[in-house]
């Protein structure tokens, strides 16, 4: 009698609890959609700018390179041109001292200086040279124009690739969500441990836990890694961009090019051209450190994105 009892009890009492872990799996699906969904639309921003700051910061870069060897291209020019100034300045001291006795009198100074003046105009048999010098000074200065420029734009890109990446990082909203969804995940996968003792279907639980288990191992951390680098790079390289462009602008302007003696350049203008150079140079580096941070960036933005994407799709 007892035993028919027991039997009787059994086939109240295994109902109920199936269907209490039924409506504990329900929801422990239900705490998961709303832990997971959405994260991929945030990341989805995040993987757009990184992808725009890269494009960005590889203008900057190729703008550095492009001046680093129109500088480079310049300093030839201007050493040729002062070759041949030197040659036409040998030239006229040989002929004076040829044709002349050395002054001995002011008056004699001042009609020595015109002298060199007028030979300066004619002194040279080869009557190209003067032409050659014409158009190097004014091929140096077009070059000189276009350092100053790219350095410029170098100086742009780079302060508007260190801006947005310094945005373009993850919050602690960001991470609590994860952090969120991978707590459902944990509790789902109990939830569906016992429901199929139960017998009951737990089909859409291991679709969800197979498509949203991945954000247990994911890291993300290593976008705002990648963001801090490029963000320092991008400065890095406004500064030295900036700098480069007002050094190379001096360099170029009249008041200090070809100012020694017969036209050709004084030290401070070789220094500053020097110098213009390597902070084009300097710059171009720093760009390029930035672009390859931000195309860093994206991969590991993808890595998270990947299985933002797959779990969202599950969830639907």
């Amino acid at each position: 009698m007892l035993q028919k009892w027991g039997f009787f009890l059994l086939s109240i009492i295994a109902p109920a609890f199936a269907h209490a872990d039924e409506a504990d799996l329900v929801t422990a699906l239900q705490k998961t959609y709303s832990a997971c969904i959405g994260i991929d639309a945030n990341l989805a921003d995040l993987k757009k700018m990184a992808g725009i700051n890269t494009a960005i910061t590889g203008v900057g870069t190729g703008l550095g390179a492009g001046a680093t060897i129109v500088g480079i291209v310049k300093e030839q020019k201007d050493q040729l041109a002062d070759k041949l100034k030197l040659e036409k300045l040998r030239a006229i001291e040989e002929r004076r001292m040829q044709n002349e006795t050395p002054p001995t009198s002011n008056e004699e100074l001042d009609a020595a200086k015109r002298e060199f003046d007028n030979l300066w105009g004619k002194s040279t048999d080869d009557k190209d040279t003067d032409s050659k010098i014409e158009e190097l000074d004014r091929q140096s200065k077009s070059l000189g124009n276009w350092r100053t420029g790219l350095l410029a734009g170098n100086t742009v890109t780079n302060v508007a690739g260190a801006i947005i990446a310094g945005k373009n990082t993850t919050d602690g909203d960001l991470q609590n969500q994860i952090d969120n969804c991978k707590t459902a995940i944990s509790e789902l996968r109990r939830a569906r441990g016992r429901a199929r003792i139960d017998g009951v279907d737990v089909g859409e639980a291991n679709k969800i836990i197979s498509a949203c288990e991945g954000f247990e191992t994911v890291d993300i951390s290593k976008i705002n890694t990648r963001a801090k680098g490029a963000m320092v790079s991008g400065i890095v390289g406004a500064t030295t961009g900036l700098t480069g462009t007002i050094t190379s602008g001096i360099a170029n302007s009249d008041s200090v090019r070809n100012q020694g003696e017969g036209g050709t350049r004084t030290d401070k203008e070789k220094n500053l051209n020097t110098a213009s150079n390597v902070l084009a140079g300097a710059s171009t580096v720093a760009s390029g450190v930035a672009t390859v941070f931000n195309a860093t960036q994206i991969s590991a933005i993808k890595k998270v994105a990947d299985v933002a994407t797959k779990c969202t799709e599950a969830l639907k």
